[in-house]
């Protein structure tokens, strides 16, 4: 019954005959545009994904650069 549906769902989509499966990347393209639209201005909070997404870059690149000694962390002396 399910794969009935959805063959019949799948069947409205036009240009079956002259595109094949590939019919259906101008509904992925859409829904991809979509999805990064979302990314860079919906904010949860204060913060959209690529606001977090560069502050975590950032605290590894600084993460590595502490690890490879580049950068020293200056500890308090003890009086």
């Amino acid at each position: 019954m399910k794969s009935n549906n959805i063959t019949y769902l799948l069947s409205l989509v036009p240009g079956k005959q002259s595109l094949g499966t590939y019919r259906f990347l101008p509904i992925f393209f859409c829904i991809g545009g979509v999805m990064e639209w979302i990314m860079i201005n919906a904010r949860i909070g204060k913060e959209t994904f690529y606001d977090v997404y560069r502050r975590k870059q950032s605290e590894r690149e600084y993460e590595k650069k502490i690890a490879d000694g580049l950068i020293v962390l200056n500890e308090p002396s003890s009086k």
